[in-house]
């Protein structure tokens, strides 16, 4: 790949609902949408300068950094990332989950040990298995479309449930470099998408997107998800990377933020 002062940058995003202010109007053929898993490699493997991944990305690599001042998060309900259900939740005994919800996995975790819960954790390989388990954690436009059906789940929303116990936002998601480039022009150019991103999300919930109706689409952009990553944001990622260390003994790093 060529120097990035040298050609237009290639950026990498999921295939969310929740990403699309932070990529509309960019050009598609430089925009590459993968699952998270592949996106993550996508930019291990320099395929991508940037990369919209789960902040836990960038707090267990050193060698990453993050777009200072974009993101993807909540101040409380979040209504894409949660648990859903059927026993009361202290009695739950398994989860199974999508082995793509790293940020969501880890925040569920922190939350159930908090209340003394270490249930036992099984992959969920396919999302029309979701409404057959007693306990399944959700993310994404899958999560959305769950919402819409008919099921006996109980919905335990992460984002109101960390607020709750912090008083803090959650940051999900971030752009993500490798650290040691220059990225004056992609940091201008992400966030002038985003502004666009922002004044166009009426338009953004219109679209014919496969996710809920339009008065779902506009609310979930404009009253659940948060787009700024300021000082109250980062205090809550600094708490994140205490609260995973402490739980999970690992090695955990506050992200540098590129300006």
């Amino acid at each position: 790949m060529k120097p990035l002062d040298d050609r237009e940058p290639i950026v990498g995003s999921v295939p969310y609902l929740n990403a699309l202010p932070l990529t509309w109007g960019l050009p598609a053929s430089r925009t590459l949408l993968l699952p998270p898993p592949e996106l993550a490699l996508a930019l291990r493997e320099g395929l991508v300068d940037a990369a919209l991944l789960s902040i836990t990305e960038a707090l267990l690599n050193p060698e990453y950094g993050v777009l200072d001042g974009i993101g993807i998060g909540s101040h409380g309900p979040v209504y894409s990332v949660f648990l859903a259900h059927r026993p009361p939740l202290d009695q739950i005994r398994t989860v199974h989950y999508d082995p793509a919800s790293l940020c969501g996995a880890k925040l569920l975790r922190i939350l159930l040990r908090q209340r003394r819960l270490q249930p036992e954790w099984r992959r969920l390989d396919d999302y029309r298995q979701a409404a057959g388990q007693e306990c399944v954690l959700l993310i994404g436009d899958p999560a959305i479309r769950f919402r819409s059906e008919r099921h006996p789940h109980q919905l335990w929303d992460l984002g109101t449930a960390w607020r709750e116990m912090t008083r803090r936002p959650f940051v999900f998601a971030m752009w993500t470099v490798r650290t040691g480039g220059d990225y004056t022009n992609l940091i201008r150019t992400l966030k002038e998408t985003r502004s666009r991103g922002l004044k166009n999300l009426s338009t953004i919930g219109q679209a014919n997107y496969p996710v809920g109706d339009s008065a779902v689409r506009k609310r979930y952009l404009t009253e659940h998800i948060r787009y700024q990553v300021g000082a109250a944001e980062k205090a809550g990622i600094a708490r994140f990377a205490a609260e995973l260390q402490a739980s999970e003994g690992i090695a955990v790093r506050l992200p540098k933020y590129l300006n």
